[in-house]
């Protein structure tokens, strides 16, 4: 009896051993052993274990919280060899010390973020470093988009919180004395090789802290390479150093990213390099080769809301300096009337660019821009002045597929009646969308310009096949 008692007390399952298969009870289909997890083995006395993922980000604050207390307060951080030395050493005691086994790029990458955050912009610095990125978005601590080559994808890094954040953003702007905080949650500011950041914070910024970085290319870009990305022709180049040469004045307008600034860094390039010449930017951002240059830089006012320096207050400053030529970054307010007042009285090659869709639309939000400086000007007299100073407007575009082209090259012909008369001497024209790219070229229209006088008599001539003359359209 007591064998057949223990038969049928492991006959519902054997609940004794439960590494055995359970046996039905009759009538019922036959049940799969349930798989066990697999026991832990003990780890052998001094062998390293395996890094888990909760240990990289628990690392990397170990580390760091040590490493700023080891440091001495009157350190100079801009050591950044002896600093990385200090962050090496001690990055290496603290894996021996835990045992952990990190894979060599592993490792490697660990100890890159700890120098990125310490001396550096943190998880921007990877971004940074790659050229083929020319923006860079941070939408909150946990989105970070990138655009590359005019797409624009999700970069898959991120940072730890919104403190993580605010601790780069203020590396950014501290060196430049600004600030931002929630009184001030909105700051426009730069890097050290130029690139132009906007930050925007709590509570303004729903998500989160965000930092949009417009990046410039180590290398200023060329006429040559705006040939060769198909952003403008050969014969537009050559027609536009011809207009900077001649000392004309040109406005260059676009929408946001379309490349307006980078075109007038190129435009600023053809100013010959015995001219004194005055930059005015909300952000530094021109690159300009030349010698004799003073780039001036606007100012927000401080917490008290005193010593602010507005772009118009640079205008009207730079016209005592004795400028040959004033090149304005963007004109986004009343500082337009300025800027043509200044080309009206003997300031001629001045350049500037503004946000606009059509050569159209630049002169109607000229027009506006010049009546937001608060005098109770006629339209027409603000279309007068327009008319006399503006020789050339140059409309630059960021299309669909992500490419920057040259869209239209107009002459600012004079007034006729009530309306400022137009003509365009260069118009792109798209002849079809393959493979997701925009087919097309930028062509002359076959007219030429009024102000062609003023090209010769600066000692440029211009073949007739600029224009498309004597060409097969």
């Amino acid at each position: 009896m007591s064998l057949l008692r223990n038969l049928g007390g492991n006959s519902g399952g054997q609940g004794n051993n439960p590494n055995q298969p359970q046996r039905p009870a009759q009538g019922q289909p036959p049940r799969p052993a349930q798989p066990q997890p697999p026991q832990r083995q003990p780890m052998p006395a001094g062998a390293q274990r395996p890094a888990q993922p909760g240990d990289t980000a628990g690392m990397k604050a170990r580390i760091q919280h040590k490493l700023m207390q080891e440091i001495p307060p009157d350190f100079d951080m801009r050591n950044k060899d002896e600093i990385r030395r200090q962050i090496q050493e001690l990055f290496n005691s603290l894996i021996a010390e835990e045992n952990i086994l990190l894979a060599k790029m592993e490792r490697e990458k660990l100890f890159e973020m700890i120098v990125a955050d310490i001396t550096g912009f943190g998880p921007l610095e990877m971004l940074l470093a790659n050229d083929n990125i020319s923006e860079i978005m941070v939408n909150g601590p946990k989105n970070i988009f990138i655009e590359q080559k005019g797409q624009v994808t999700l970069s898959g890094i991120t940072f730890e919180n919104d403190e993580h954040v605010l601790r780069i953003i203020d590396r950014i702007v501290s060196p430049l004395g600004r600030r931002v905080d929630e009184s001030s949650p909105l700051v426009d500011a730069r890097l050290p090789d130029g690139s132009r950041v906007h930050v925007v914070i709590r509570p303004i910024a729903l998500c989160g802290p965000t930092i949009t970085i417009r990046k410039f290319s180590k290398v200023p870009l060329t006429i040559a390479d705006l040939i060769r990305f198909g952003s403008m022709s050969q014969e537009t180049a050559d027609f536009l150093r011809a207009c900077v040469v001649s000392r004309l004045n040109m406005v260059v307008s676009g929408g946001t990213g379309s490349g307006k600034t980078t075109l007038l860094n190129v435009l600023s390039g053809f100013i010959p390099n015995d001219e004194r010449i005055i930059t005015v930017e909300n952000a530094a951002e021109l690159q300009l080769q030349q010698e004799h240059v003073v780039p001036l830089e606007s100012r927000p006012p401080n917490i008290e809301g005193k010593g602010e320096v507005t772009i118009q207050d640079l205008v009207i400053a730079c016209l005592r300096m004795r400028p040959e030529r004033i090149v304005v970054g963007e004109c986004r307010g009343g500082e337009a009337l300025d800027m043509l007042q200044a080309m009206n009285t003997g300031h001629d090659g001045s350049l500037t660019t503004l946000h606009a869709n059509s050569p159209r639309d630049a002169i109607s939000r000229l027009e506006t821009m010049c009546l937001m400086a608060g005098m109770d000007l006629p339209v027409r007299a603000i279309r007068e002045q327009i008319a006399s100073a503006v020789d050339c407007i140059i409309q630059q575009s960021r299309l669909r597929d992500g490419s920057r082209k040259v869209m239209n090259v107009t002459e600012v012909q004079g007034m006729e009646g009530e309306m400022i008369t137009m003509t365009d001497i260069f118009e792109f024209e798209q002849t079809g969308y393959e493979k997701g790219k925009i087919i097309g070229r930028i062509r002359a229209t076959g007219i030429r310009p009024k102000f062609i006088e003023r090209i010769e008599d600066a000692g440029i001539s211009l073949p007739p096949s600029t224009f498309g003359i004597g060409q097969r359209r």
